[in-house]
């Protein structure tokens, strides 16, 4: 049951209200320049939104990056003005050019907000329900963190996730996820304003969404309170101020507003959601509201200075943590230098003799085993790797032996139990990892990626240094079927720009994988893993340690012979190509094989590099891979053959269901052989 919030005395003046309408101008203004963008949401929600920025939110603009600031989030990014408009007031650095740039080629304030373009945006948001995880996210770095650092005398860590979500976000199926696992873990340092006007962009939201949000939220779990009127600027204040002091349930406010607030013939109505007002309806709505009608893009200093109060705020709030963090440095040496390493987002540089190498002798072993002894071998050595599986920690090898659950009893669990979620589990992975602090993992199927897709591509364009652990990786899972074999995920992910995809060979591979995703891959790693047992090389014969760093190599050259035909493979059908080129070996054939665990490592290589490795010389190319081929033609060229999987699979056991697909030595040696005869 939606609770009322209490009532404060009236603490706001009328220089309150010209803020209000500063941000709503700059918003009407800005989208009316460009011709585009969403103008009801930010002139609904300034009123919430300024009373969080002005009174609550700890934030210091000329460090954006402070370690213990409170992180907001915009979840309904389309209404990206308002946050621009704040940052604005706020004093980051983002000046009113910016905000007349709006939504232009190269601007400091695109379309929806995006983390590294703009000084102050935490994570990229616009495609609904994912601010909703991240926050999730957030709040869960913010509360292990805190039990890890956090000592009697002093505190480090203890700062608070707010955000504003709105109908549309509610509606996402990604946010139901998230709030579900709030509700379950107690965040209570998660606070969530909701922009409830009743609008989404085809009208009422009556005509789609009818549910109780309170009575649903305090199912979940969450402490809900109600503001019925969005401009009552005290109840708003209360709401918050209550909210703070609820430590053991994340709090959802929901607070009635109004999409369009000023516009005499938009307010209220979906025509203000997603266009502009139009320079008439711009007009009139600031003649409503009391400001300049021809004025654009006015600040009023009465307006920079109620901003410039609260960023002072924030930066001896800051400056207070800094003397606290000094002194714990004197105290607690070890502890500050543990955490100057978890803040760097890379592994200590001890970390790497923890490593554990595996020898033909300890195989054959499944590469999603190996990942499990990786994560285990290197869980004391990186003490900030964090995370777990939607549900299939036995399956995916993810679970840290001994680390213990992070849970309401826990704070300091390390293993995160996100459920069958694995939408939310992508959002909340995104928001760890551009918390800060963390570096998190993790795990499913690879064919339900796709329940992920969009979180991951989000990883991607927000660069947030996430691991995906993707086992079951082919139709080589056998008797679960075709709804549970991925075969056009592997492309899938590899279309995603800035995401590496590695998929190793054995479980040597598989180390170097958790290596070079930890220490060298800026955004998203993606690893793909088998279900299967393969065996484990010897690569003794190789130079260097680390080819899988480079995305393909040379791991099998013709004695002998003049090389006459390139095979070329990932994971587990590596063994597939050896296999191969014994068969044509036999029969005189000279074949070079190529292990290629990552296209988009060996694409970052010297060209010289990738022609030693793929002599142009050499046209006659094979590549066998359990999956589509879509991609591969630009590595085979022209004259080159794929040995892949373009249908769905079938219900039988693995290497039945391999044999029937056509993935066998017989079958490359075959492609190999029809190339040079």
């Amino acid at each position: 049951m939606a609770e009322a919030a209490l009532e404060a005395p009236a603490c706001f003046d009328d220089v309150d209200q010209v803020c209000i309408n500063t941000i709503r101008t700059l918003a009407m203004d800005a989208v009316q320049k460009a011709n585009s963008g969403h103008p009801g949401m930010p002139m609904g929600a300034a009123a919430m939104a300024h009373v969080l920025w002005s009174r609550h939110l700890s934030f210091d603009p000329a460090a954006p990056d402070w370690a213990d600031r409170d992180r907001f989030v915009l979840s309904a990014g389309h209404g990206s003005m308002l946050l621009y408009a704040l940052l604005h007031l706020a004093g980051y650095d983002l000046s009113l050019e910016d905000l007349k740039d709006f939504r232009q080629w190269g601007s400091r304030t695109p379309g929806h907000p995006e983390r590294g373009v703009t000084p102050g945006v935490e994570v990229t948001t616009g495609p609904l329900g994912q601010g909703f995880a991240n926050g999730v996210g957030l709040a869960i770095a913010e509360e292990f963190l805190a039990h890890t650092f956090n000592r009697p005398e002093h505190r480090v860590v203890g700062h608070y996730t707010f955000g504003i979500v709105s109908d549309g976000d509610l509606m996402e199926g990604i946010a139901s996820e998230a709030a579900s696992l709030a509700g379950h873990l107690g965040l209570g340092r998660l606070i969530y304003l909701y922009d409830d006007n009743h609008i989404s962009i085809e009208g009422p939201t009556q005509i789609t969404f009818t549910e109780d949000v309170g009575h649903r939220f305090g199912a979940y779990g969450w402490h809900v309170m109600q503001v019925t009127d969005g401009g009552d600027l005290s109840l708003i204040d209360a709401a918050i101020a209550r909210a703070k002091q609820v430590a053991d349930r994340p709090s959802l406010i929901m607070v009635r507003t109004h999409i369009g607030c000023g516009s005499p013939h938009k307010e209220d109505s979906a025509d203000a959601h997603g266009a502009p007002l139009g320079e008439e309806e711009v007009r009139l709505t600031k003649q409503a509201l009391g400001w300049p009608e021809d004025a654009q893009f006015l600040v009023p200093d009465e307006a920079r200075e109620r901003y410039a109060a609260a960023a002072a705020a924030g930066a001896a709030a800051h400056q207070e943590w800094r003397e606290r963090l000094a002194a714990y440095r004197a105290e607690h040496p070890e502890l500050a230098a543990q955490w100057d390493t978890c803040l760097s987002g890379r592994p200590s540089a001890a970390w790497r003799s923890a490593l554990p190498a595996f020898t033909p002798a300890d195989g054959p072993m499944a590469t999603r085993a190996a990942s499990g002894k990786v994560l285990n071998a290197v869980a004391d050595a990186v003490s900030n790797l964090m995370g777990g599986s939607a549900d299939l920690a036995p399956s995916n090898n993810t679970y840290l032996e001994g680390k213990g659950p992070f849970d309401r009893r826990f704070r300091g669990g390390r293993n995160i139990r996100f459920g069958v979620r694995e939408h939310a589990m992508g959002g909340i992975l995104n928001g760890l990892a551009l918390h800060g602090g963390v570096l998190p993992y993790g795990g499913t199927f690879l064919v339900f990626s796709d329940y992920m897709r969009p979180s991951i591509r989000m990883a991607a364009l927000s660069g947030a240094h996430v691991v995906y652990v993707f086992t079951h990786d082919s139709v080589a899972v056998g008797e679960d079927g075709p709804t549970h074999q991925p075969v056009e995920h592997l492309a899938a992910l590899r279309a995603i720009p800035g995401l590496t995809v590695i998929r190793p060979t054995d479980a040597n591979e598989t180390a170097e994988a958790w290596r070079v995703a930890l220490e060298e891959v800026e955004g998203p790693t993606a690893l793909i893993l088998t279900r299967q047992n393969v065996p484990i090389l010897d690569r003794s014969h190789l130079a260097g340690a680390d080819l899988l760093s480079r995305g393909a190599y040379v791991l099998s050259d013709p004695h002998g012979g003049t090389m006459e035909v390139i095979i070329m493979a990932s994971g587990s059908e590596v063994h597939t190509a050896l296999s191969a080129r014994d068969i044509l070996s036999v029969q005189g054939i000279m074949a070079r094989v190529v292990a290629f665990p990552s296209w988009e490592l060996f694409a970052a290589q010297s060209q010289e590099y990738r022609d030693e490795v793929l002599p142009p010389s050499v046209t006659a190319r094979v590549v066998v891979e359990a999956g589509t081929g879509l991609g591969w033609e630009r590595w085979v060229g022209e004259r080159g053959k794929m040995v892949v999987i373009d249908r769905f699979g079938a219900s039988a056991p693995g290497p039945r269901v391999m044999k029937e697909l056509g993935i066998t030595p017989e079958a490359v040696a075959s492609a190999a052989r029809s190339l040079i005869s």
